[in-house]
């Protein structure tokens, strides 16, 4: 079907009458991850009888779909013995308390001691998987985002997982915690998120491409200089919760790049609790449930990972705050 230059033609049948292009091409050539044939449909490489179409299109019986799978680069990284933090596993998926400063993927400047390379150490047979730089990776958490991750230990779950991650049947919940008093006990912000118009390392609720983006928040706890949040997001846009507090002008603890890193004192000296929050070396941000359909039984299942030390020694130094009854910024 594919030839040794990585030309393609194939012809929809009935049974494709509605599938996405994206994902008939996931299963009719079976090269690379969705990620990688999204890409390639974008830059206009792939073609539905002659024209270019959204990755969405959906197909019809006769449609002529064309194009031209470059080869995958090989990027040469190897098994690493990285210490993980299993909370469950079965044959079909592991799920991991990911420790917060750990990369997730292979990436340039991190093409060492990411979580694919412990996976590779510990799980061999994840490369099984179709993506060689992301074997099993269903979703990611910023590299300074503690909390629960699942992983597909093959071709079968991956594809149910992300197919259950795309269509937002998976419930995700996480700790956060922000500068300044949130006024609102709960709330939801509905603005869309999409690359920074300037600083294209950034996203931004203020792109003008920008792509729908939920988050729901119930205030937790409120200190005089931080208030802890609980956010579940019904969409998975890059650092949604870390643009969506930003936006509301309480961005995270700790997040050097959406303003949470050394907040400006115009008046006065910084107080002794404002330090201990500019001191934060991390954003605050810990993913600590996530429930979904299991991939091969079908049994709902859920899970949670407790609170890391960093943002459990945060915690206790903001309850002194209340014991100090210093007034609220």
């Amino acid at each position: 079907m594919v030839d040794k230059q990585g030309a393609f033609k194939i012809v929809a049948n009935d049974n494709d009458y509605g599938k996405r292009l994206d994902y008939f091409l996931k299963e009719a050539i079976d090269q690379g991850q969705r990620s990688r044939i999204v890409d390639l449909v974008k830059q206009k490489s792939i073609f539905v009888n002659g024209s270019s179409k959204k990755p969405s299109y959906k197909l019809k019986p006769g449609d002529i779909v064309t194009g031209d799978i470059p080869p995958i680069e090989h990027i040469p990284f190897e098994p690493e013995d990285i210490s993980l933090d299993i909370l469950f596993e079965d044959k079909d998926m592991v799920v991991i308390n990911k420790q917060a400063g750990l990369v997730v993927h292979p990436a340039p400047g991190n093409w060492t001691g990411t979580l694919v390379n412990g996976l590779l150490y510990h799980y061999p047979g994840i490369q099984s998987c179709d993506d060689e730089i992301r074997p099993g990776i269903v979703h990611r958490l910023d590299r300074d985002t503690s909390g629960v991750m699942v992983v597909a230990k093959n071709r079968d779950a991956l594809f149910k997982l992300s197919e259950l991650f795309r269509t937002r049947e998976v419930t995700k919940r996480y700790l956060a915690i922000v500068h300044g008093v949130v006024k609102q006990d709960a709330s939801i912000i509905d603005l869309s998120i999409g690359r920074h118009p300037v600083d294209r390392k950034k996203m931004s609720t203020m792109s003008p491409r920008g792509k729908k983006a939920e988050t729901h928040f119930r205030v937790e706890k409120r200190y005089p200089h931080a208030t802890v949040l609980q956010c579940e997001i019904k969409t998975g846009r890059t650092h949604q919760i870390r643009v969506h507090c930003q936006s509301m002008n309480h961005p995270l603890v700790g997040d050097k790049i959406y303003i949470g890193g050394k907040r400006v004192v115009k008046k006065g000296e910084i107080s002794p609790w404002e330090r201990t929050l500019n001191d934060v070396k991390r954003q605050m941000l810990h993913s600590f449930f996530l429930k979904f359909t299991h991939p091969v039984t079908g049994k709902n299942v859920e899970f949670q990972a407790p609170l890391p030390q960093d943002m459990l020694a945060l915690i206790n130094e903001l309850e002194l705050s209340i014991a100090a009854d210093i007034p609220a910024s």
